[in-house]
């Protein structure tokens, strides 16, 4: 069955502690109704994260829009690979132009969509779920907690108090080159949210879900999440990409 278009919108919010706004989103589509989604969140306690972030949507945004139609799922897949590559090599380039720049970096998530197929490439600790009955994370974060538990050093819940729970593994434009793979997933018109930590670190995933399947318009749901995000602390900038299909579109 083909995917309809289906609504979309992104936004990002500031959050309650930050004093400036390093996360970016976007969420558009081609001609042949492909939709392209980013989260991006500059890294924290670096310099010019946010010019990072800021590259690294740019660029996937700038070739998509160059994009009337992906003939194969593997033209997504080598758009994707290239793209990613490219911007890593544009914020390394500019970081190491610039002194004062010079551990500029960036997390990334990217979604296209394409028919009843989304192709995920994630870098850090963004994260993209879909959203059906349940809500279900298909990005696993690059932090140094997950690689501890994966290794069984630490149980999952040690990971939400670990001291350097926010020390990343990877992320885009820090070395000259950069690791990441293009993953794909069916879905049968579910809900496809893209966000950063800012909000799954303050909102727990059982109330994100009861938010995304709300009677809500997906302005309102994007709201809705960052007024819960800011209710609890906010002590990050939020940033959100959500598609979703109408219940219209699915008659």
């Amino acid at each position: 069955m083909r995917t309809r278009i289906g609504t979309f919108t992104y936004v990002t919010d500031i959050g309650k502690v930050r004093t400036t706004n390093e996360d970016v989103s976007i969420a558009i589509k081609n001609k042949s109704n492909d939709v392209l989604m980013v989260v991006c969140d500059g890294m924290g306690g670096y310099t010019k994260g946010d010019v990072a972030a800021s590259i690294a949507l740019n660029t996937l945004k700038d070739e998509f829009e160059k994009i009337d139609h992906f003939f194969s799922a593997l033209e997504v897949r080598k758009f994707l690979s290239r793209n990613i590559k490219k911007a890593n090599q544009k914020i390394y380039k500019i970081a190491h132009e610039n002194g004062l720049s010079s551990k500029m970096g960036t997390t990334i998530t990217a979604v296209i969509i394409r028919k009843n197929t989304i192709f995920v490439v994630s870098i850090g600790d963004t994260r993209a779920y879909i959203v059906e009955d349940e809500i279900l994370r298909i990005t696993d974060d690059d932090s140094y907690v997950n690689y501890l538990y994966r290794l069984n050093r630490i149980s999952f819940e040690d990971m939400e108090t670990h001291p350097k729970r926010h020390i990343l593994m990877n992320a885009l434009g820090l070395t000259p080159n950069v690791s990441f793979e293009v993953s794909f997933y069916r879905h049968d018109n579910s809900r496809i949210l893209l966000c950063s930590d800012g909000l799954y670190t303050m909102v727990s995933e059982e109330k994100m879900h009861k938010i995304l399947t709300s009677k809500k318009s997906i302005d309102e749901k994007c709201q809705m999440l960052i007024n819960e995000a800011n209710k609890n602390g906010g002590k990050d900038n939020i940033g959100i990409a959500l598609w979703e299909v109408s219940s219209n579109e699915c008659k």
